[in-house]
């Protein structure tokens, strides 16, 4: 993956209100809905391109330094989920 097509993930994120809840009961956090997108974004932006895998329908993005997988769908750039690894 490209580090151009790692910027457009990040500048089109976008998350449902469910999605809030979901990040922060998977990874034991108490973060508000400011707080996650910062993170999500921090933490794919120290992702190397080599950890980004597209699948189907989402990409799956693995930060080994962080054990974190955040699955985002590719096209609509929605946050689906992140899961600790």
């Amino acid at each position: 993956m490209s580090n151009p097509q790692k910027n457009i993930i990040i500048e089109n994120l976008c998350y449902t209100e469910l999605v809030y809840n979901r990040i922060n009961r998977k990874l034991g956090l108490c973060l508000s809905s400011k707080e996650i997108r910062e993170f999500i974004s921090g933490v794919i932006g120290r992702t190397d391109e080599t950890h980004f895998l597209q699948k189907g329908k989402n990409y799956y993005i693995v930060n080994e330094t962080e054990h974190i997988r955040i699955t985002v769908n590719s096209n609509t750039y929605r946050v689906i989920t992140a899961d600790k690894i």
